[in-house]
Formats: C-alpha cells, sequence, structure tokens
C-alpha cells in the first residue's frame, strides 16, 4: 500500500520553506500513517532536498499531519533554478511512501 491510498497532500511555500500538510481520508490511519511519517524519516525521505530542520505539526482531530521543511527550495522562489521553485511537486512525492 501506498501513502496515495490512504491519504491526500496540499503544499505550500514561503521563501526557502516548504510546507506540506497529509490528511488521512479515514480516521482509522491517522496513527499508522502519524507513527511512520516521523520528522526523520521525512529527511530522509527527501534526502539532499531538504537540507534543514523537519517540524512535524499534529492535527489528531482533523486527521492531519504538517511538515515545516526549512531549507527545502533551493534559496525560494526568486533566487531558484529549479524547475518547481514552489515545491509543488514534493508532495506527490510524499504519496509515493510505502506502507
Amino acid at each position: 500500500m501506498k501513502l496515495w491510498e490512504v491519504a491526500h497532500v496540499r503544499t505550500g511555500d514561503k521563501g526557502n520553506i516548504s510546507n506540506v500538510s497529509v490528511t488521512v481520508y479515514d480516521p482509522e490511519h491517522f496513527n499508522m500513517v502519524s507513527e511512520k511519517l516521523t520528522p526523520e524519516f521525512i529527511k530522509k525521505w527527501f534526502g539532499k532536498q531538504v537540507l534543514g530542520e523537519v517540524k512535524r505539526y499534529d492535527l489528531p482531530q482533523l486527521g492531519a499531519l504538517n511538515f515545516v521543511m526549512y531549507d527545502a527550495l533551493g534559496g525560494g522562489v526568486t533566487s531558484s533554478t529549479a524547475l518547481d521553485k514552489h515545491g509543488k511537486t514534493l508532495g506527490a512525492y510524499l504519496l509515493d511512501i510505502p506502507f
């Protein structure tokens, strides 16, 4: 099973900070997703893409996890040479995590 089968994602950015939220479709899956998607796991999953700290904020009432990833956008929209300056594909990449 992959994350996309039990959750959806939304992404945002502010400068060189990427924000990705993961929201489960069914509240029964929240604990499973929460246990696997630790800040350490997320940082390792993204490898060299996320150079800074990863913080996780839990919203169990909403079945959601919010990840704030610092130094993750190549300097930000105005200075990055990346094709995806806003980091929208980071969320899609998360959806491929196996469970």
